[in-house]
């Protein structure tokens, strides 16, 4: 490169400590000065940091390059002194946004190299945040500001964002045990109280008018009924991912409450607490959840019959409800019981789907199973 060799020697205190010291006046020494700089890797990010200190708009020269290149100017710029050239690459990096890619590059050459703070700070406020919270904490608040949104659309689309931060091949979170159980929990008893509000609500305003179920100035009963619900089922499947999920079956259990008002709710609005049912049942018939014997009785014996009585409505409105994934879940989950509780509630289920036909979950596969375990293996054992 053929350049002036007084801007390089005074852009760059490397190259004015390598420059030959000019000869006398008319020695022919002032003709031209030869440096010659070895064990570069990248030449050209070399030859752009050159190029940078002869521009005479260097921030309008850096954006044409972009911030990929702009990342290996400025470690160059840091290897050979170039003050002024540092100054400049921060300052156009830290204006302009990263890819991930940008980032991780920007990074690691952080990691090696060390910049005056006076300089870098701006850019590294982007990349090292000076006070940590904890992502845990973090998450457990997203998840509460999801569970109280009022907008369907909005609450579904951060559904999926947190679903993505949580999921266990996720970039973004490794450690899933580190979430707080009680502030989970804190949530599903707030979505809980408020679903029993809710029906208590629904329940008076009934008894008060024939009109639709709607308070003024604020949605329908029905439809702040199945936010709650999409919120303990959504809730349910986080608790499933990081393997604590057993309250939540035991909580649902004990729900004597909601459990009363379902055999006075119209089945337009009971079927809601059948979806929450759905998705507890679905989850130990996968085992995926692992309860005591006396949770898992308790749970059916609460929430069995109502689960009979809302299947048809369960199939007509599903709202994404796998209702074959249901039926077979429903069948292993109840043939975790001990037999003689297997028994009765086959039996209820025999009555219903012998009236009720496909109104009522098929349980046929279980009950074959439940009746080869209590009597053909029974009585060849006794032969």
């Amino acid at each position: 490169m053929e350049l002036d060799s007084g801007v390089l020697c005074d852009s760059s205190a490397f190259f004015a400590a390598m420059a030959p010291p000019r000869g006398p006046a008319g020695d022919g020494g002032g003709s031209g000065r030869r440096i010659e700089v070895d064990g570069v890797d990248n030449v050209e990010a070399f030859r752009a940091a050159v190029e940078l200190m002869y521009q005479p708009d260097p921030l309008r020269w850096l954006a044409a390059a972009g911030v990929s290149r702009s990342i290996d100017v400025l470690e160059v710029s840091s290897s050979i002194m170039f003050e002024r050239g540092v100054k400049l690459c921060l300052s156009y990096i830290e204006a302009v946004p990263w890819n991930e890619n940008e980032e991780e590059k920007l990074k690691n050459l952080f990691a090696r190299c060390t910049f005056d703070e006076a300089i870098s700070q701006d850019v590294l406020a982007r990349l090292r945040p000076h006070s940590w919270s904890s992502s845990e904490d973090l998450t457990v608040h997203l998840i509460q500001s999801v569970t109280s949104s009022t907008n369907s659309g909005a609450r579904k689309d951060m559904q999926s964002l947190v679903n993505g931060l949580l999921s266990k091949s996720s970039v973004y979170q490794k450690d899933m045990a580190g979430l707080n159980r009680e502030s989970l929990y804190n949530i599903c008893y707030a979505c809980l109280n408020s679903l029993v509000d809710l029906y208590d609500e629904a329940t008076e305003a009934t008894n008060h008018t024939a009109q639709a179920l709607v308070i003024k100035g604020s949605k329908p009963f029905i439809e702040r009924i199945s936010q709650q619900t999409e919120n303990l089922n959504w809730l349910l499947d986080i608790l499933v991912n990081i393997d604590m999920a057993e309250e939540f079956v035991e909580l649902w259990a004990k729900q004597d409450r909601l459990i009363r008002i379902h055999e006075q709710a119209s089945p337009m609005m009971r079927y809601e607490l059948s979806r929450i049912s759905a998705s507890v049942f679905i989850a130990l018939g996968k085992g995926k959840v692992q309860c005591r014997g006396e949770l898992r009785s308790l749970l059916f014996y609460g929430w069995f019959s109502p689960m009979l009585l809302d299947f048809g409505w369960l199939q007509r409105c599903s709202k994404g409800l796998d209702v074959r994934s249901l039926e077979e879940n429903l069948g292993q989950a109840l043939l975790t019981l001990p037999l003689k509780q297997q028994q009765c509630l086959f039996e209820e289920w025999f009555q219903c789907f012998a009236s009720k036909g496909s109104e009522c979950p098929n349980l046929t596969r279980a009950f074959q199973v439940w009746w080869r375990r209590s009597f053909v293996r029974s009585s060849v054992e006794g032969q």
